[in-house]
């Protein structure tokens, strides 16, 4: 593709307003998943300092996955979504710090569901508010995210049963950790 294009950030996010759960409608897989995760979702909560707390769960056998971590703006000064999140890892020993970079690449303004993405192009979410979402507003989603650079033969839909489990065995070995790692 030779040189990409600066993406396209959201400026000016109300970041009280994009409080909450989130739902993984589709992502590019990633080796901090596991392959075969379902009801994947994330729940974002402010902070007294300003830093977002991360929740990320899946379900994987019928068994809950988490990671916690967070998040904050990368630049301060800035008005551009761009933020940094940080988990510890592996999460049964959680010592070593892992930062990425959480893009909003687009969100609707009624903040239902949202595009995020990351400089390298490497990663890439559809998030919602609800587990599922309008065929024609995944497929607006796929062409903005086109234009940004990504290839979205490579998103792969997540499959969200009705309703969301809310509780469930956890894995309290870090199974899938070690296991996505490994590409399982």
């Amino acid at each position: 593709m030779g040189g990409k294009k600066e993406m396209d950030v959201v400026k000016g996010l109300d970041v009280e307003r994009y409080m909450g759960r989130w739902y993984e409608i589709a992502s590019f897989p990633s080796r901090f998943q596991p392959k075969n995760g379902i009801n994947t979702r994330a729940t974002y909560t402010l902070n007294d300092d300003g830093t977002i707390h991360v929740l990320n769960e899946t379900w994987t056998d019928g068994k809950r996955s988490y990671i916690e971590g967070s998040a904050y703006k990368a630049d301060p000064k800035s008005d551009e979504a761009k933020l940094k999140v940080k988990f510890y890892v592996p999460p049964f020993l959680p010592i070593i710090p892992v930062v990425g970079d959480y893009w909003v690449l687009y969100i609707d303004q009624d903040y239902q569901y949202a595009l995020i993405g990351q400089p390298s192009r490497n990663y890439l979410w559809i998030l919602c508010r609800q587990q599922q979402l309008d065929e024609t507003i995944y497929n607006q989603l796929l062409e903005r995210a086109t234009e940004e650079g990504y290839d979205v033969s490579r998103i792969h839909k997540t499959p969200q049963t009705e309703p969301p489990p809310e509780a469930g065995p956890v894995d309290t070995k870090g199974v899938w950790w070690l296991k996505s790692i490994l590409g399982k």
